[in-house]
């Protein structure tokens, strides 16, 4: 095991948060979408980023399946794992807040465990939880991997909202219902959240 007395963090000599984000003209804020595989959670990411883009603010969209196919490939979706990957995106993420950019967090975060987690290491204060509320019914009727079929036949193990649990956020930020609300709608009912939120 290394021996932590090694290790000697240097953030006082790194220009700080608060001077990167004078730079950028925004507030760094995380954006952390929760729900189902399939209710919508990146689709909805990526649209509100492109929104954001073009009113010039920076940002940075860290999805599931991006993550897992790189910097936590090695995991794999035992209860676990599972808190790891969760623990490692945080990490990841709190330094794209100290870099004053705005993080788009796209991660099915099931647990009330995992995501009081995340906001511990990124900073409540830090952090708009946005729950895609989108019914599971929904979600199988979108499922253009056959993910939820398979889990059905018992060929996935541990898959959200079959096998394994997923717990609805209790106090969210934002809710939104992608089957009752377009994409257009769903963006605008967030956007209107954020926006004074990262406008310095």
């Amino acid at each position: 095991m290394q021996n932590t007395n090694n290790i000697h963090p240097v953030f006082d000599q790194i220009i700080n948060k608060e001077q990167k984000e004078k730079l950028l003209n925004q507030k760094a804020k995380v954006l952390w979408f929760t729900g189902l595989s399939g209710s919508g959670k990146t689709t909805l990411g990526a649209s509100v980023e492109k929104e954001l883009f073009n009113r010039e603010f920076l940002t940075q969209i860290l999805d599931g399946d991006n993550i897992r196919s790189g910097i936590n490939k090695n995991l794999k979706f035992t209860e676990e794992d599972r808190v790891e990957n969760i623990r490692r995106i945080a990490e990841v993420t709190k330094l794209f807040l100290n870099c004053g950019v705005i993080a788009i967090n796209c991660f099915i975060s099931p647990t009330k465990e995992s995501r009081d987690m995340a906001k511990s290491i990124i900073g409540k204060e830090n952090l708009i939880e946005v729950y895609v509320s989108t019914p599971i019914e929904v979600c199988e009727q979108r499922d253009t991997k056959g993910l939820y079929a398979k889990a059905r036949r018992g060929e996935l193990k541990n898959f959200t909202g079959i096998s394994s649990p997923f717990e609805i956020p209790e106090n969210p930020d934002i809710i939104v219902n992608t089957n009752e609300l377009t994409l257009e709608e769903s963006t605008k009912h967030i956007l209107d959240f954020l926006i004074k939120e990262i406008t310095c």
